[in-house]
């Protein structure tokens, strides 16, 4: 399944909208858009893993200028098709390592001109190494101004759910479909998501994703090696308490000035 656009080529572009529709609805949307606004303070948003533009076009609807990072180009012209799609900068890459270049007053501008970056959605996971997810820090911050702030969204590991002897956990069962996670190797923290459809005409498919799960005090440890934070954790994007029994959570590191 992998190709030049990672996990996330045309096959999975086409019906990416679609089979992540509850992310759309506006219970879920708007208050991350809501959180994001206003930690750009009216400054520039940077999206890691822009994708078809869920989060970034209704940001960019409110007046915030967002430049995207995305390794898939099928997810990208998803986007471009969108009211308003064409407005958003996008640097193709990976997004541990690729730099972003923007139009300033002065001319072209490298990076660090931003005042809000955000990966939402567990797209953190998608880099499958540590030493990824350390650089994607490093990264990030070369791309904040100082005070600017990083927002991550991600789920907390379902170890706690695996019975001795099983290293496999449902996510989504019914609709004819069949989602699990696969707890693959513990000591390098590696997983992997699997996606079993069946249509109404007995035709089946099967997909299956690499991530690697982090925990919430190494995502911290990850920032402070970066020169961040930690300023808020919550449970979501209402800003619940994030507790022993939260199962995600949503975490903003402030860039450290000097």
């Amino acid at each position: 399944m992998l190709d030049d656009d990672g996990y996330f080529g045309e096959s999975v572009a086409a019906g990416y909208d679609e089979s992540t529709a509850d992310m759309f609805a506006s219970g879920v949307l708007g208050p991350a858009v809501d959180v994001l606004e206003e930690l750009a303070g009216g400054g520039r948003a940077l999206e890691l893993g822009i994708g078809t533009g869920r989060i970034a076009l209704p940001l960019a609807e409110r007046g915030v200028e967002v430049h995207g990072i995305e390794l898939s180009r099928a997810m990208v012209e998803r986007m471009r098709a969108k009211p308003g799609g064409d407005a958003i900068g996008v640097t193709i890459g990976d997004f541990s390592t690729a730099k972003v270049e923007i139009e300033g007053e002065a001319g072209a501008e490298t990076h660090g001109g931003f005042s809000l970056a955000y990966l939402v959605f567990n797209t953190i996971t998608n880099l499958t190494s540590q030493d990824a997810q350390v650089e994607c820090f490093r990264n990030v911050a070369a791309h904040l101004k100082p005070g600017g702030h990083f927002v991550v969204e991600v789920g907390v590991p379902d170890l706690r759910r695996l019975p001795p002897g099983q290293n496999a956990v449902p996510f989504r069962v019914g609709d004819g479909r069949v989602g699990f996670d696969l707890y693959d190797d513990l000591a390098t923290q590696s997983m992997s998501s699997h996606h079993v459809r069946v249509d109404e005409d007995g035709n089946g498919s099967y997909f299956a994703m690499p991530f690697r799960y982090v925990w919430p005090s190494e995502l911290d440890l990850m920032a402070r090696l970066a020169g961040m934070r930690l300023r808020e954790r919550w449970d979501g994007w209402t800003r619940e308490p994030f507790t022993g029994e939260s199962r995600q959570h949503v975490s903003v590191w402030e860039k450290v000035a000097g």
